[in-house]
């Protein structure tokens, strides 16, 4: 059994809850894409994704028109993330990830504002932001302005892009399959299902799918180590020291604990805990946790989303998420530092620390890559 820690950084801190799900980038772009597919890219009223004026200077509208075949309308839709035209990448203008902020054609430049995933779903996601491209105000007129808004479903987020076969973010691409999870989690709880988690990785598309192979594998293998060592081993679903139960309750908040004074125990793979976290975790995936919370240890899917609503989005007791971490390549040890480092780096707990190293040194191995540099915190 996995030694519950009172005060983990998963349960402790008053996060704030997330509007828009942030996740940084800094990796730089290759010259050349190393797979790409270029054509049109339709959506709302069969109209095209256009490049105002066919420019090709920095600042140029990106908008809705009607398609022509024109060489502002031929994009080159690569498996690094970048889509691009006229030799300049699409790029979110100020770096924002607002909802409204509107697109535009930029030289490329590496950054995160220019990197995209087109999903299963035909939504071109925003890495940055993990927000969609999306015509503004749902109008169909030529010259209309794309923008990046929170992902809705609707029609104005809908888009036939070129396929890479590089970009999409559904279960078949994840680089950890069903038969090395099985090996990873020999003993696990039937609980944790791999098409439980398969089916959560839609919720955050970075996840797993950014950089090269090698960081895509390192990432997974960091996220199941740590998530390994907060379960014992995908064992646990709820918290085992039941005397803890009623402390998960914060009634300085304005919500308070409307499931009840004990209904905030950790649960699932991150063993998410207090109401704030519900909350916060809740909003973020559109899931009412605040007075459902045993959603997270009846559903499988839910129980992944919020370990990686946490992975993907929270910094903890460090100074950036474990997603940024890995993909920027700060190292494993980072990732610790994010999840329980007030208590375990810095010399606090070497065990609790060593346990999370070991595990991420075999999962890696069975992903066939290395582990990297900075493996401790």
């Amino acid at each position: 059994m996995v030694a519950r820690r009172r005060g983990s950084m998963v349960r402790r801190a008053a996060y704030a809850a997330v509007g828009s799900l942030v996740v940084g980038l800094l990796s730089v772009l290759p010259a050349s894409p190393a797979a790409a597919a270029t054509g049109q890219i339709s959506g709302l009223a069969g109209k095209c994704v256009d490049v105002a004026g066919a420019s090709s200077a920095n600042g140029t509208a990106v908008q809705l028109y009607d398609c022509n075949g024109t060489g502002a309308q031929q994009w080159n839709v690569s498996s690094d993330g970048t889509i691009r035209a006229l030799g300049k990448c699409l790029d979110v203008t100020g770096n924002s990830t607002a909802d409204g902020a509107v697109l535009q054609l930029w030289d490329c430049t590496g950054g995160a504002n220019q990197r995209w995933v087109v999903t299963a779903a035909r939504d071109i996601v925003s890495i940055a932001a993990d927000k969609c491209v999306d015509v503004t105000g749902n109008n169909s007129a030529n010259g209309t302005r794309l923008q990046i808004w929170t992902c809705t479903g609707a029609a104005n987020q809908k888009w036939s892009a070129p396929a890479t076969g590089g970009g999409d973010p559904s279960p078949g691409g994840f680089v950890v399959s069903e038969a090395q999870f099985n090996q990873m989690f020999p003993g696990r709880n039937p609980f944790y299902t791999y098409s439980g988690l398969t089916a959560a990785l839609s919720a955050y598309p970075a996840f797993a799918k950014t950089g090269g192979d090698t960081v895509q594998r390192q990432e997974a293998a960091a996220f199941l180590a740590n998530v390994n060592h907060e379960t014992g081993g995908l064992v646990h679903v709820v918290e085992q020291n039941t005397a803890n139960y009623p402390h998960y309750c914060d009634w300085g908040q304005p919500y308070g604990c409307p499931a009840g004074q004990a209904a905030y125990y950790g649960r699932g793979p991150i063993q998410l805990s207090w109401n704030f976290n519900y909350k916060a975790a809740g909003d973020a995936l559109g899931i009412d946790l605040l007075n459902n919370p045993w959603l997270v240890q009846n559903d499988a899917a839910v129980a992944w989303k919020t370990a990686l609503w946490y992975w993907n989005t929270q910094s903890g007791p460090g100074t950036m998420t474990p997603h940024n971490a890995m993909v920027n390549q700060r190292g494993f040890g980072e990732t610790i530092r994010s999840i329980n480092g007030s208590l375990e780096c810095d010399g606090r707990n070497p065990a609790q620390v060593q346990s999370r190293v070991d595990a991420y040194q075999r999962f890696v191995s069975i992903l066939g890559t290395t582990p990297g540099a900075n493996l401790y915190c």
